[in-house]
């Protein structure tokens, strides 16, 4: 049953964080399915504009469509993430959506305001909420690319302006966490200070983390066993997702860690099976490989077990 956003933050906030989950095809799809059906667990499921790209828009937003029937027990939104005004205003216009992103941080502060707030104005019309990006995480994925010395944690003061300006519905703060495998060469951790601050200064107020792929290392040691070669990556510590929940934190935005269970999979199976080409084997094994790592993520994020009790709240 796909809900809008909004209720699935009311029934989140301060007692778990939702898992956002980015997809790309049939088998993150369906393993995502399973993962959160096993887990109980109510979940985000991101396109972004890359992958509205990769395969066209209209044949993801219809295997979604396709898996809200397989599994008609499953509760999720549909979010747009790391949108452009016009991707944004094309996922408004759908009516498929639950919310959209716009990500107008590289932009100067009142450029940002001003998009935003077009955005805003639209999406509201229509039902949609909208979060929005204050602060600038480093790191690369897909279309962004942000040098660490030019990354820059949100302020506070300012992120408080920005809400009340343009009425979103939630803020991507950067609190330390970067795009990509490369997240951090030391022992950096998540600025809970910069939560901290934002929430006394807009309590209640739902906030969100990107970039938050933990970047497993057993996943990198058998990615790099199988002919891999990814050095020094590293990842933000999901034992701290829980405590981000409880301030404030509604979302956390997985990518990364998805895409290296499926790097791990087929460079394994193929290794290990060189006269196989059916690619529907190592898809059937990658279903099931992405569900324990849904589970996983649930477990961490607090939303494991809460699925009942969303669809209670969704009658009230």
């Amino acid at each position: 049953m796909i809900i809008p956003t909004k209720r699935l933050f009311e029934h989140a906030y301060g007692k778990y964080a939702v898992g956002a989950y980015n997809i790309n095809n049939a088998e993150q799809i369906m393993g995502l399915f399973k993962g959160n059906l096993e887990s109980k667990a109510p979940f985000i499921i991101q396109i972004s504009k890359g992958a509205r790209k990769y395969t066209d828009k209209r044949l993801l937003e219809a295997m979604i469509r396709a898996a809200d029937e397989i599994f008609p027990e499953a509760i999720f939104a549909v979010h747009l993430d790391h949108g452009d005004e016009d991707a944004c205003m094309d996922c408004i216009n759908s009516g498929f959506y639950s919310s959209v992103m716009i990500d107008a941080s590289d932009k100067p502060f009142e450029e940002n305001v001003a998009i935003t707030k077009r955005v805003v104005d639209a999406a509201h019309a229509k039902g949609i909420s909208v979060e929005a990006e204050l602060g600038q995480l480093g790191g690369v994925e897909e279309n962004i690319s942000v040098k660490e010395e030019e990354a820059k944690l949100t302020n506070p003061d300012q992120a408080k302006e920005f809400i009340e300006r343009t009425g979103i519905d939630s803020l991507a703060c950067a609190i330390g966490t970067s795009h990509g495998a490369y997240k951090f060469s030391g022992s950096q951790g998540l600025h809970f200070e910069v939560i901290e601050a934002i929430q006394k200064l807009k309590p209640g107020f739902a906030l969100v983390m990107h970039g938050s792929s933990s970047v497993p290392q057993d996943e990198v040691s058998r990615i790099n066993a199988a002919g891999g070669a990814l050095k020094g990556a590293k990842g933000v510590d999901e034992t701290q997702f829980k405590k981000a929940a409880q301030m404030g934190v509604t979302k956390v935005n997985i990518d990364t860690d998805g895409r290296l269970v499926w790097c791990r999979v087929h460079r394994e199976f193929f290794r290990d099976h060189p006269d196989v080409f059916d690619l529907r084997k190592p898809g059937e094994v990658f279903i099931e490989e992405y569900a324990k790592y849904i589970v996983h993520k649930n477990e961490m994020l607090g939303s494991a077990g809460q699925l009942e009790s969303a669809r209670e709240f969704l009658k009230s």
